[in-house]
């Protein structure tokens, strides 16, 4: 990505972080409906990875899965689960909304910072790790055909 381009994105970037911040601050869970809609569209393996997220990070998956779902009505299960499980790999990063945040700021400076970063890799290795479909694994890793739809309603 050129400097321009970085550049011109901060702005999107900020605000998308300010608002997750902000919704990270509540432990409600997700609604009853809401979860019930996620176990729907996870095999059972991967329900128990999605049940290690925290509540916060829980509510953010279904929010982007559901809009997912909306700009790819035709999505097959496994492209779903993978929206739901996008963020699955950092259960092990061990940080809280506040470690994120400092994670964000000065990058990957440690073991649990690194693991932050790396979450797409992580959860792609436990996914596979889980027996899921190869596309949900993909689609976590950053990759494949559904990506871009995936990175688009993330920061949406």
């Amino acid at each position: 990505m050129t400097l321009m381009r970085w550049i011109a994105r901060l702005p999107v970037a900020a605000a998308h972080l300010a608002a997750r911040f902000a919704t990270s601050l509540s432990p409600r869970p997700p609604a009853v409906t809401d979860e019930v809609w996620a176990e729907d569209h996870l095999t059972s393996a991967e329900l128990g990875l999605w049940r290690r997220l925290p509540n916060p990070d829980r509510r953010h998956s279904i929010a982007v899965a559901r809009r997912f779902a909306t700009r790819r009505p035709a999505a097959p299960r496994a492209e779903v689960a993978g929206a739901l499980l996008h963020d699955v790999g950092k259960v092990e990063c061990h940080l809280g909304t506040f470690g994120r945040v400092v994670a964000t700021l000065v990058g990957p400076r440690t073991a649990r910072f690194r693991a932050y970063h790396d979450h797409e890799a992580i959860g792609a290795e436990l996914l596979a790790a889980a027996g899921s479909d190869p596309v949900t694994v993909q689609l976590v890793a950053g990759a494949g055909p559904a990506f871009t739809t995936l990175a688009s309603v993330d920061h949406a």
